[in-house]
């Protein structure tokens, strides 16, 4: 009998939803895949928008995974300098065939130690955040360095799931995944990027988005001392 594929995401409080839900619809139909939302118990968690998800597999109790994933939001602040979290995450990382994270997640790696001389990536408004945790930071939507895959911001955690679905199962059955979820990405509007956006919005999203920015800043600042 094959040992099933062990798949983790980590669900925490004030995560980005789709950053896991995204990348959890296509590598949970990979033949052979079994996969756990991750917490330091079991029971609810709220996303950043209010959606309740429901964490199956405490922290203590999760076996060795294959594949371990960090979704990003406004809860990665508590997470980077959260020990218990982050010892997880290193024990993890020394058996699992892949590391990954998607969007924000990135900086847990990186508090981790994760990223140190990795090529890496993350949402764009965080991209700067990666060089100061170790990461040599790559504008892309999926990078990959050995082991560790990154991918960039929220949808792009798709992306990043059809690409280890193709390594996992070969690009057919990748592929047979992106047309049974019907990811034909159109969308009605070229301002997904900040290249693309027009001014005005990427100014007034720069805006909204000043204070967590600020105290991002610090945060990195104080885990990059630590990892010194």
């Amino acid at each position: 009998m094959t040992a099933p594929l062990e798949i983790g995401f980590l669900l925490f409080p004030r995560l980005t939803q789709l950053d896991l839900t995204g990348p959890f619809e296509v590598l949970s139909r990979l033949p052979g895949a079994r996969v756990r939302l991750l917490w330091k118990e079991a029971g609810p968690v709220r996303a950043d928008t209010g959606l309740g998800l429901l964490a199956d597999t405490a922290l203590a109790d999760c076996p060795q995974l294959d594949l371990i994933c960090v979704p990003g939001g406004p809860g990665v602040a508590a997470l980077m300098e959260d020990a218990a979290v982050l010892d997880f995450l290193r024990r993890q990382a020394a058996g699992a065939r892949w590391v990954t994270s998607v969007c924000t997640g990135a900086l847990v790696l990186g508090a981790a130690g994760l990223l140190r001389g990795r090529r890496a990536t993350t949402h764009w408004a965080s991209h700067d955040f990666l060089a100061a945790l170790g990461a040599t930071p790559v504008q892309a939507r999926v990078v990959r360095d050995g082991a560790l895959v990154t991918g960039g911001g929220v949808t792009a955690g798709i992306d990043f799931a059809l690409s280890i679905a193709a390594e996992i199962a070969g690009e057919a059955a990748a592929q047979a995944i992106q047309l049974q979820i019907e990811y034909a990405p159109a969308p009605p509007f070229a301002a997904g990027h900040p290249e693309e956006a027009p001014a005005a919005v990427l100014e007034a999203a720069r805006a909204r988005g000043a204070g967590m920015r600020a105290e991002r800043e610090a945060l990195v600042a104080r885990v990059a001392a630590r990892l010194a």
